[in-house]
């Protein structure tokens, strides 16, 4: 058979290559690091264009999301759009949030941890306990609980990760052993108050009253995005491979700052800005950094993604599982606490309810695949939001909380569907 030459000189394919010939609808493989962004506007949108069919829509489809539900809440009803409703959103999503950054870690290995709401519970009990009832001082009360989340994540991960026991039916026994162990925690009264001069009552209800604070807080954080996003691109550059240009990164700032400053101004309308919601804001930036900026995250991507290519490549995988449901189970703790700060209370109750079912829908929702390898913390900010701003918005219009339930099911499907649809768009186009 008669062969063509290669681009070298030598030997290429047959002649006949009728049937290795890509679909004509095909997506082609394209190294978006090797974007030409000397096109200007159009390039972009090639690129926005091609990352669309090929299924890598990002955080498009939550933002999108968010869009629709202020729009038709807004127009129901305006008190939803007010400063007052949106500034205690951007609180009483806190707790759930940072129990769903630790299902973020854990869904970017492809597991599920089914305890998260028992452990919440079992920590906001252990701190009220050794703190109120005890007498404990309130910063050690704290630190012992958000240990004992950390020790618990560390169990399941070791059930998993060494015993080969999986995820799903460690979790699933961990919810019902540390209920039961919150129980006895508690005791018999069942219920204990915490005072609104504790450390966890003051994360959650403290307001920085003074304008500038939230102004402040916007520009810093506006200036690290640009600093990391300018560091970023010099070092890229001196390892001469892609990086984005000045114009491209001013352009992402402007955008950063416009919602930051956007942000400061609604909550200055009402009260000012919420410690906790700060606190979670700094939880998430730190925890960006150590996913994608740090070799450990890194490990993280690389196990949920191929496993098997990741134990070839030197990464110790038991490891990395076990840290990272240890991760689930101190972020778990922590949202725990805030969510016990809310109500002022530690009781049977804590953890319970549709917890569990929220926290796993807000990281699903905010863009973490569950099929592992793809996801960000920032998926639980946004998932998050979607959520309380369904359920704030159904409140204000007075809907019972059985069809809050079944919208809120309805969202969780839908975001399913479209991670599933996007995965399978992925393969079609070579990407995944």
């Amino acid at each position: 058979m008669k062969h063509s030459q290669g681009p070298t000189g030598g030997p290429g394919l047959p002649d006949d290559t009728s049937g290795l010939r890509p679909a004509e609808d095909a997506v082609p493989a394209v190294d978006t690091r090797l974007i030409v962004r000397e096109e200007g506007l159009r390039g972009y949108l090639a690129e926005f264009r091609r990352r669309t069919r090929s299924g890598e829509l990002g955080s498009l489809p939550v933002v999108v999301a968010v869009i629709v539900i202020w729009t038709v809440f807004g127009s129901l009803n305006s008190a939803f759009l007010s400063a007052q409703n949106l500034s205690d959103l951007s609180q009483q999503i806190v707790g759930t949030g940072m129990i769903a950054v630790g299902i973020v870690f854990v869904l970017l290995l492809g597991e599920i941890d089914l305890s998260v709401g028992s452990v919440s519970g079992l920590c906001a009990a252990i701190f009220a306990v050794l703190n109120v009832v005890n007498g404990m001082n309130q910063w050690l009360a704290l630190l012992v609980a958000v240990a004992g989340g950390a020790a618990v994540g560390l169990i399941h991960g070791f059930f998993f990760a060494k015993v080969g026991v999986p995820a799903f039916v460690v979790t699933l026994a961990g919810n019902l052993a540390w209920n039961g162990l919150m129980l006895q925690v508690l005791g018999s009264n069942g219920t204990v108050n915490i005072p609104a001069d504790t450390v966890v009552s003051k994360l959650y209800s403290t307001i920085f009253h003074s304008p500038a604070t939230a102004y402040v807080a916007a520009a810093v954080g506006v200036g690290l995005f640009l600093f990391a996003s300018l560091l970023d691109a010099r070092r890229r550059q001196a390892a001469r491979v892609p990086f984005r240009p000045v114009a491209e990164i001013g352009l992402r700032t402007l955008v950063i700052a416009a919602l930051a400053f956007a942000a400061a101004y609604i909550l200055n309308r009402y009260q000012g800005l919420p410690l906790a919601l700060l606190v979670f804001l700094i939880l998430l930036v730190l925890l960006d950094f150590v996913l994608r900026r740090t070799r450990y995250g890194r490990q993280i991507f690389a196990v949920g993604g191929n496993i098997e290519g990741a134990r070839r490549a030197g990464i110790s995988v038991p490891f990395v599982r076990m840290s990272v449901f240890a991760v689930a189970g101190t972020m778990a703790a922590i949202g725990g606490l805030f969510l016990a700060g809310q109500i002022q209370s530690a009781s049977q109750t804590s953890g319970g309810g549709n917890l569990l079912m929220n926290v796993i829908a807000a990281a699903v929702i905010g863009g973490t695949s569950l099929f592992g390898g793809r996801g960000s913390v920032w998926s639980a900010l946004l998932g998050a939001l979607v959520i309380g701003s369904i359920q704030s918005g159904m409140n204000i219009m007075g809907v019972s909380n059985a069809v809050q339930f079944m919208i809120t099911g309805s969202v969780l499907l839908a975001a399913v569907v479209v991670d599933s649809l996007s995965r399978r768009t992925q393969k079609a186009a070579g990407r995944a």
